[in-house]
């Protein structure tokens, strides 16, 4: 997305010159070709699942309350640099877009290009502002930006998609990137509890169609942070019977404490 040639726009490609280590896109990931391609790659995709509705019912009517949850991690109002990790089906985005100040902006990142394409399509069709969004090729567990470039990081549904690996990659780069005293926040599937009927109707259908999702049921999402890591502060929520959750952790600043 070319920045305005304004005083915003020349600021805006100083920032990235200075934040980004790297620009060349990288490859699509075998494990998403292989797994996911029905849902990100074919050129259909976008058509079938790009609609709200549809996005509400396959999180069982949470969509909403799982967005805005995330969102008011970060403030009602974004003053920021905020890093939104994948593209997500649904107005994610729009909303919170709409909840940057003056001077904050968000970066969105994606490895498949028909993501980021459909992005810009549905952000223009929001009447989103182009310059307080940048949309980039990137993998998520091998991140091109500098350590802490972004106030805060937001990772979306994405965790439970990934094969183990991949997925304590990514987590890892988006800590790497997270300012001491910024905040990291995930959402994503969580084991029920038991006399949650979701707990056993879940399983066939995350068996069969998100193979890697029974991870984020069996494990805590901190059991996946690197060695040594420095979190000053970790909250967990769950919703929906405990179907799903949202894990936020405050990145220790340079003492060790949690920024105020």
């Amino acid at each position: 997305m070319n920045p305005k040639q304004s005083a915003r726009g020349v600021e805006s490609e100083t920032v990235q010159a200075i934040s980004l280590r790297q620009v060349a896109p990288a490859p699509i990931p075998a494990y998403l070709q292989s797994t996911y391609w029905w849902a990100y790659l074919h050129p259909r995709a976008v058509h079938i699942f790009e609609r709200q509705w549809l996005v509400n019912l396959i999180l069982w009517g949470n969509f909403a309350r799982l967005r805005d949850a995330a969102l008011a991690e970060m403030g009602a109002v974004i003053h920021g640099r905020v890093l939104q990790v994948a593209c997500v089906y649904g107005d994610f985005t729009e909303h919170l877009v709409r909840r940057l100040g003056p001077q904050g902006r968000v970066d969105v990142i994606d490895v498949a290009p028909i993501q980021i394409n459909n992005l810009h399509a549905k952000l223009k069709l929001a009447g989103v502002d182009p310059s307080r969004v940048n949309a980039m090729l990137q993998d998520s567990s091998e991140l091109h930006f500098m350590d802490g470039s972004h106030d805060d990081v937001v990772v979306f549904f994405l965790l439970h998609e990934m094969p183990d690996a991949v997925r304590r990659k990514t987590i890892a780069e988006a800590l790497r990137v997270t300012k001491p005293g910024g905040k990291l926040v995930f959402v994503d599937y969580h084991k029920p509890r038991r006399l949650n009927p979701f707990r056993y109707l879940m399983v066939p259908v995350l068996t069969t169609l998100e193979p890697f999702a029974m991870d984020v049921w069996n494990h805590e999402i901190a059991d996946w942070l690197p060695k040594d890591t420095a979190i000053a502060k970790l909250e967990k929520q769950t919703y929906f019977g405990g179907l799903y959750q949202k894990v936020v952790m405050t990145k220790a600043d340079d003492n060790g404490a949690q920024k105020t």
